[in-house]
């Protein structure tokens, strides 16, 4: 992973660590090249001249203070908006044209997304639709059960603890079975040591597979056997 110029973003590991030892290198890697990436909300920019590249076999935490743009650098990655300036590219091709990185991607907001007249299983398998991975009954209700929400699979979404809905909609990440670009916001809000737990097993089983997770985090985590980068963003007001 590189960071260019270095001008408003730090990309590395942990003191001590080398940067070529932070990732599960995997020959056929595919990744996402940022070029001078800049982003405004009105008329405040909130960060300029990004450049970074993501790859497969890696985990980064997207770091920063309030309003340096976390949130909104992952909308442009998950082409939810576009940047103010810059290019992002897939393996070369733009990301916005990219059916393979349509395909990868994995996207889940601060927001659970989730209905609150639906049952469990019905909003589980309402993402899984509107999101283009549907999935047999049967799929499902194992996600269910290793996030440890299937006995509430028949209760309405407004019905559970905001842990448990979390733990639904992040039911999505279990019915992966494929290289993923995970993009997820804060995925360990409202959850408990035991989700914090199932949420860093879902990680590692995507990077080991050759994916990409790229999260938000106010908790500190350490996910064990699982190197661990981090992209600063610093901040551009002017």
């Amino acid at each position: 992973m590189r960071n260019r110029n270095n001008t408003e973003a730090h990309l590395g590991g942990f003191p001590n660590t080398l940067a070529d030892d932070l990732t599960f290198h995997h020959a056929l890697s595919s990744g996402i090249h940022a070029r001078d990436l800049t982003v405004r909300r009105g008329t405040e920019i909130l960060f300029k001249a990004l450049n970074f590249e993501l790859q497969g076999g890696q985990l980064v935490w997207l770091r920063g203070s309030n309003g340096s743009g976390k949130t909104s650098l992952l909308r442009v990655i998950a082409g939810l908006s576009r940047p103010d300036g810059g290019q992002l590219t897939w393996n070369g091709e733009a990301l916005r044209q990219s059916q393979e990185y349509r395909e990868r991607l994995v996207y889940m907001g601060h927001a659970n997304a989730l209905k609150d007249d639906l049952t469990a299983m019905e909003a589980l398998r309402f993402l899984t639709t509107v999101h283009g991975r549907p999935c047999p009954q049967d799929r499902m209700e194992a996600a269910l059960r290793r996030m440890g929400v299937f006995h509430r699979r028949k209760l309405p979404v407004r019905m559970l603890s905001q842990g448990q809905r979390r733990r639904v909609a992040l039911a999505r990440l279990v019915l992966e079975d494929r290289p993923g670009f995970w993009v997820l916001d804060e995925p360990f809000d409202a959850l408990d040591d035991a989700g914090l737990g199932l949420v860093q097993e879902l990680f590692r089983e995507n990077v080991q597979r050759g994916g990409t997770v790229l999260f938000t985090s106010h908790i500190p985590v350490r996910p064990e056997g699982l190197p661990l980068m981090e992209l600063t963003l610093q901040g551009a007001r002017t």
